[in-house]
C-alpha cells in the first residue's frame, strides 16, 4: 500500500480543540459493512445501533501527566514508558541536539540518547508533569480528566485511548462491558514516512488481559473494539499471543479479523497506521468515502473529536 493512499485533505477548522461540554453529545456516524447503508446519529444513542447480545470491550489504560517542561536550554520531556529498572523511563526529549547525557534537568537525568529524539532517563519521584496533549491541539485543557476515559484504571499511557472519551457511567450501564489494557505510545500515532506501508516499523506496546476477561471475550457472539488499542489486543490474543506482554501487530488493509466484529473509533490523521486499521477493517474505498462524508457534514476530527461505529 502506497504512502499516498493514507492522504486526504482536512480543513483546519474541523480539528477539534476541546471536548464537548457533554461527552456522549458528539455526533456518531454509522457506517452498516453488510449493507453499505451509512446513518448520522449521536453518541448517546450507540445502544440502539448494537445487537442486544453485543459485547463491549474496552482500554482501561490510564494517561500520565507525561510532559515535564525543562529550561536551559528551554524544552521539554515527554515520558513514554517505565523501564524494567526502577525511576528509570525511555522518553522523547527536545531540542535533542543541545542535549546531553549524563546532565540534569530539572527532575531528570538524561543517560543515553537512543536516537531519533528517544532517551533513556532517570525521573525522580513519579511523573508530575502536563497532560500530554497531541501538538494539533493548540488550546489549554481546563480540566485534565477530559483527556482519561471515564474508566481509567490502569495508569501508563503517554496518549489517550481517544474513541472511549465519548463514554459517559450513564451511558456504559446500558451497555455489557468488558475491560483490557494497552499502554498507549506515542508510536501508535507516529506519521508513516515510509512511501510503502509495509516498510513502516511499528513498535510493540504493553498490554494485559485478565484471563477470565479472555473467556468472556473469546465465547461472546459479537465484539465491539472500542479504539483501534483494542482492536491490537484482541487480535493479537486471538493469534494465540499471551494474555500478558508487549505486541507490535500491525494491521493493514487485507488483515484477517478473527475476534472483532464491530469497530468503534475516531477519525484519524493521514498517513498514520490508524487510518491504515481504519480501512483494513472498513475497506479502502469506503473509508474514503466515509472520511470525505464526515468533512462534507462538518463533523469533529482527532482526539476531542465525533466518532464513527463501523458493524
Amino acid at each position: 500500500m502506497k504512502l499516498s493512499e493514507l492522504d486526504y485533505a482536512l480543513p483546519p477548522e474541523l480539528i477539534a480543540q476541546r471536548p464537548l461540554e457533554l461527552r456522549d453529545d458528539s455526533r456518531l456516524l454509522v457506517y452498516d459493512r453488510e449493507s453499505g447503508e451509512v446513518r448520522q446519529r449521536r453518541f448517546s444513542e450507540l445502544p440502539d445501533e448494537l445487537a442486544t447480545d453485543e459485547l463491549v470491550v474496552v482500554n482501561d489504560t490510564r494517561v500520565i501527566p507525561a510532559r515535564i517542561r525543562i529550561e536551559r536550554p528551554r524544552g521539554e520531556v515527554l515520558l513514554l514508558e517505565r523501564t524494567d529498572t526502577d525511576g528509570v523511563w525511555e522518553g522523547l526529549a527536545r531540542p535533542t541536539k543541545r542535549l546531553r547525557a549524563g546532565r540534569r534537568y530539572g527532575p531528570i537525568e538524561l543517560l543515553e540518547h537512543l536516537g531519533e529524539g528517544r532517551w533513556l532517563l532517570r525521573l525522580d519521584g513519579e511523573p508530575a508533569g502536563e497532560m500530554p496533549l497531541p501538538p494539533y491541539i493548540t488550546e489549554a485543557l481546563s480540566d485534565p480528566e477530559r483527556y482519561q476515559t471515564v474508566y481509567a484504571q490502569e495508569e501508563g499511557s503517554a496518549a489517550a485511548p481517544t474513541a472511549g472519551l465519548h463514554f459517559t457511567p450513564e451511558l456504559l450501564a446500558r451497555l455489557d462491558v468488558e475491560r483490557v489494557t494497552l499502554h498507549v505510545g506515542l508510536d501508535t500515532f507516529r506519521p508513516v514516512t515510509a512511501e510503502e506501508l509495509e516498510r513502516h516499523e511499528l513498535h510493540s506496546e504493553r498490554y494485559e488481559v485478565a484471563p477470565a476477561a479472555w473467556e468472556r471475550i473469546r465465547a461472546a457472539r459479537r465484539v465491539l473494539a472500542v479504539g483501534t488499542t483494542t482492536v491490537r489486543v484482541l487480535e493479537s490474543a486471538a493469534r494465540g499471543a499471551p494474555l500478558r506482554g508487549r505486541t507490535d501487530l500491525f494491521v493493514t488493509p487485507g488483515f484477517e479479523f478473527r475476534r472483532v466484529d464491530s469497530l468503534l473509533t475516531n477519525f484519524h490523521l493521514p498517513r498514520s497506521t490508524l487510518l491504515a486499521l481504519v480501512m483494513a477493517f472498513a475497506g479502502v474505498e469506503e473509508t474514503r468515502r466515509l472520511y470525505r462524508l464526515a468533512i462534507d457534514e462538518r463533523y469533529r476530527f482527532y482526539s476531542f473529536g465525533d466518532a464513527m461505529l463501523v458493524r
